[in-house]
Formats: C-alpha cells, sequence, structure tokens
C-alpha cells in the first residue's frame, strides 16, 4: 500500500522554509542539528505562513563533500517523524539526490521530493518517483555539487535550462509522473551573470507548463553583488524574490519565512490593483 501524501495546492504563490539539519551549509550551517532548535525553528517557519517544509541533511553548497546515507537519514528520520506528528497537514519536502533517502522518506510521510539533480546523481531516482507518485522538484544543475562552480559555461543559458527541463519532463512522463515542479537552479553551476540572465528571464520557463520555484535566499548571486555577507543579504534576497513573482514564480523557497509572505502579499495586491 502507497503511503498517503498531502498534495500542493498552488492556486496562490506559496512559501517553503528551508530547514538544514548539515553543519556546514552556506548560511545556517550548524544551527539545527539539534532536534529541539530545528523543531522550534519549524514552528517558528510554520507559524510565519510557510506551507511547505524542506528538510535537507546534505549540503550542496559549491565544494561540498557527500555524507553517507546512514548519516543522511539519521539526521532526516526523528524530525520527519516529529513534524508529522505535531503538522500532520503540513507539507514536507526532503531535499535529497539518493533515491533510498528519498523512498524512505516517503514511506515516513513525505509528501514532496527536492532533488537538485533530477534523477542524475542517482539512477534508480525516477523508478522511485514512479513507484509512490511525490510531488517531484526538479532542479537544473550543471555539474556536481563538488565541481558546479569550476567555470560554468552556456552558449544560452535560459535556452539550455528549458531544454534540460523539456527532456526531463518527457522522461518522466513517460513513466507516468505527472506532478513535477522545476527549479531553474540559481548559483547551481552558473556564474553571477548566469543567474541574473536567468532572473531576467525567467518568464519564459512558463511554455514548459509546470510550477516554478524560486531559491535565491541569501545566496552568493546577491551578497557577491551588493558586497556584503550571507547574513546581510535579507534585503536583497527580497528584491530578487520580488523580481521572481513578477515573471511568475509559484513557490518562494527561504530561510526567511515571514519576509517572503509579506513578498508574495505585496506583489500580489500590486498586481491585482487596477
Amino acid at each position: 500500500m502507497k503511503p498517503k501524501q498531502n498534495k500542493i495546492d498552488l492556486s496562490t504563490t506559496i512559501v517553503m522554509g528551508i530547514l538544514n539539519l548539515t553543519d556546514n551549509s552556506f548560511y545556517d550551517g550548524g544551527k539545527y542539528k539539534n532536534e529541539e532548535k530545528a523543531l522550534t525553528q519549524c514552528r517558528k517557519m510554520i507559524k510565519e505562513g510557510a506551507r511547505i517544509i524542506d528538510l535537507g541533511a546534505q549540503s550542496s553548497k559549491p565544494g561540498a563533500n557527500e555524507i553517507t546515507e546512514q548519516e543522511e537519514w539519521s539526521r532526516i528520520k526523528p524530525l520527519l517523524a516529529s513534524i508529522k506528528k505535531e503538522f500532520p497537514n503540513i507539507l514536507i519536502s526532503i531535499d535529497t539526490n539518493k533515491s533510498s533517502i528519498a523512498e524512505k522518506s516517503i514511506n515516513n510521510g513525505a509528501d514532496i521530493i527536492n532533488d537538485i539533480s533530477a534523477g542524475d546523481l542517482d539512477k534508480n531516482m525516477f523508478s522511485v518517483i514512479a513507484k509512490y507518485k511525490p510531488t517531484y522538484i526538479i532542479m537544473h544543475m550543471k555539474g556536481t555539487p563538488k565541481n558546479m562552480q569550476e567555470n560554468p559555461v552556456y552558449k544560452n543559458v535560459v535556452g539550455e535550462i528549458k531544454d534540460y527541463f523539456t527532456n526531463k519532463i518527457l522522461k518522466l512522463k513517460q513513466l507516468g509522473i505527472e506532478d513535477i515542479i522545476i527549479d531553474p537552479g540559481f548559483g547551481f553551476g552558473k556564474t553571477i551573470e548566469h543567474n541574473y540572465d536567468i532572473l531576467n528571464n525567467l518568464q519564459k520557463l512558463k511554455t514548459l507548463k509546470r510550477p516554478i520555484l524560486v531559491g535565491v535566499s541569501r545566496k552568493s548571486m546577491i551578497y557577491n553583488l551588493l558586497e556584503n555577507t550571507a547574513n546581510q543579504s535579507l534585503n536583497g534576497t527580497t528584491v530578487v524574490n520580488s523580481i521572481s513573482l513578477t515573471k511568475g514564480a509559484n513557490i518562494l523557497r527561504v530561510h526567511d519565512v515571514k519576509e517572503a509572505v509579506e513578498c508574495i502579499k505585496i506583489v500580489n495586491f500590486a498586481q491585482n490593483t487596477k
């Protein structure tokens, strides 16, 4: 019997709150390794308006090393159970590129698999997604987290991302997988110029007829441009999120939920005012 999953309502733009269970993520690494601290942060994000909580135990920052499946699951399992018990209706996303972690997570109550590699780093991922039919987020990444920022080159970054997603969606549909969300992968194998080219042309991905997730929260494309730090880049994040919303983003993946919810409210009101 397949586990029951909550499905995403994207009739309005929603916020996905990031909960990193890592010790080396670029912004909040180590802050939420303790289960009680992680649960407290989860409660805060839900109270502020997050509709999805995205749990990740493997850092994907540039140059990050892989951790073992055992270590990844030992970080995810207890918190997944605690969130599911306290918030049975909240959508839980698992940020992993390992099919074994995806399968265990789904069987323990996860609703969404958020795969930065879109199946490229684990050939069994698509078969797991086809078996259980969770919502599947596929991201574009050039290379791997270990090498993705070593001189990424594109002739047409937006066109190549569109072609990549077109091929992935076709393969997934052939396996009976329809519940797909696309993430252009800001900062994953892209220069700062590539990132802003994608931002400026985000609406072109709407032709793929899939919801678009944007994850730019406190990334280097913001703080390097502003010559500050991840800790100082909340305002810049809000600006980029606002642009993303005007270009058609359906989900904002963020560290700072309250500010993202306010951003959505203002942009929606402005766009609907005549």
